[in-house]
């Protein structure tokens, strides 16, 4: 309480963070885009930075001192702006995931379609911590915090791909814990606003007040419901799983018997478990099978894969990862093919373009200079016979008339024109004289 800030100035800077307009509109859809962005490409660093910059903390602190003081103007404007921020935020990640051609659902969006009641958790965590920094006077970073433990925009933009991409389900479980988080940093900044003994506005009409108290009563039960039977479900799983690890390692992995895999068939109520080395006998596997129950697996029927069985299951395993190595191989032999007749492309067509260009080039230079007959041009090379160097030049072997007396000034005119005209870093011209027949 000593750190406590004035509730005055506290009131008034929640109340100035909760309206949305102007350039605050602007900075969430931005950040939505951000969000989206980084969920496309699976990038945890551009989902957090999307979260420092989103301004939808606001409305939501909003809301929980506006029930924390009995103001309920302010829970007016509060909830306006959040439903504003909620459909802005859902339309831009619609547009953005209908119009991205990576339609695939990667780990950070399939992460946003489960809530849990951890995630109620940890809404009611960072919910106090994001009211105890804006009542006192030291404040801090704590608010962007906050924003990233709840990660309030991942679970709309989650909610827009699942709109975008037609999966009702993936909306449903992203837009609960998108509620969830909302409901639960409401909670907290209720719980602290009361702690901290804010001074609360008068009701005229008790009965209403207490309405709305039950009210809130209601929502914060009828949302904890389904995440806790998703909890309860995912923390069974987990159970379920530590316990299959466990026996498998306990009672059937021994001196010269390997455990390769083991799966439970829900359908079959089957345990199924590849063994390969030393055979377990069928007493230690009947052994086994009585120590279920410790583990909490009773219902399941062992059924052990070894000897000639698991043999052939390794080499069948063994099969595939070949056929997908010898795969692999393949396509990048065929893309070392593909580079080398790409090269071998480009250097037939260094040897063919003076076939193409020849006919245009003859007709111009014959314009040009009257004395020319015809033309000829190649690439060649030569070497140096001390270096050993090759080196590629154009040669343009050029027939004038036999009474044609070529200066070497027109010589010169007819090779900076050829050079130019064949774009030619280094031509080589001779001139030859055509007898007359």
């Amino acid at each position: 309480m000593p750190d406590k800030e004035d509730e005055e100035n506290t009131i008034k800077a929640i109340s100035n963070g909760v309206s949305f307009h102007g350039a605050n509109l602007w900075v969430l859809v931005f950040a939505i885009f951000i969000a989206s962005l980084g969920l496309n490409v699976n990038s945890t660093a551009v989902i957090i930075g999307a979260m420092l910059i989103s301004p939808l903390m606001g409305p939501i602190i909003g809301m929980g001192l506006a029930v924390g003081i009995n103001d309920f103007e302010l829970l007016k404007r509060s909830l306006k702006n959040y439903l504003v921020a909620t459909i802005i935020s859902v339309c831009t990640a619609t547009l953005y995931f209908l119009l991205t051609p990576l339609d695939e659902a990667q780990s950070e969006l399939l992460a946003r379609t489960s809530p849990t009641l951890y995630d109620v958790l940890i809404a009611l965590c960072g919910g106090a911590a994001g009211i105890v920094a804006l009542a006192t006077k030291g404040k801090g970073n704590v608010l962007p915090g906050v924003a990233i433990a709840t990660a309030l925009m991942p679970p709309l933009c989650t909610a827009g791909f699942g709109i975008a991409t037609g999966n009702i389900f993936y909306f449903l479980g992203a837009f609960y814990l998108f509620f969830i988080n909302t409901v639960f940093i409401a909670l907290a900044t209720y719980i602290g606003v009361r702690m901290l003994k804010f001074k609360e506005k008068q009701f005229v009409d008790h009965e209403r007040q207490t309405t709305v108290k039950k009210y809130i009563i209601i929502i914060v039960v009828a949302t904890m419901i389904p995440a806790g039977f998703m909890t309860y479900s995912i923390v069974k799983t987990s159970v379920f799983k530590s316990n299959l690890s466990k026996f498998v390692k306990e009672q059937l992995d021994s001196t010269g018997t390997r455990i390769i895999s083991y799966e439970a068939n829900n359908d079959s109520l089957t345990l199924r478990v590849v063994a390969v080395g030393k055979e377990l006998s069928d007493s230690a596997i009947a052994k086994a099978e009585k120590e279920m129950q410790n583990y909490n697996i009773r219902q399941y029927k062992l059924e052990v894969i070894q000897g000639s069985e698991s043999t052939s299951l390794m080499m069948l395993n063994n099969r595939l990862t070949n056929m997908r190595t010898s795969n692999d191989n393949y396509s990048d032999m065929v893309r070392e093919e593909t580079a080398k007749i790409s090269e071998l492309q480009k250097s037939l067509d260094q040897y063919t373009k003076y076939d193409i260009m020849a006919p245009a080039v003859a007709k111009e230079i014959k314009s040009l200079f009257d004395n020319v007959d015809d033309i000829s041009l190649s690439n060649a090379s030569y070497v140096n016979t001390d270096s050993l160097k090759v080196k590629h030049y154009t040669l343009a072997v050029i027939g004038v008339k036999a009474k044609a007396n070529m200066k070497e000034l027109e010589r010169s005119k007819i090779t900076d024109w050829l050079k130019a005209r064949l774009q030619a870093d280094s031509i080589k011209v001779v001139i030859t004289k055509i007898k007359t027949k």
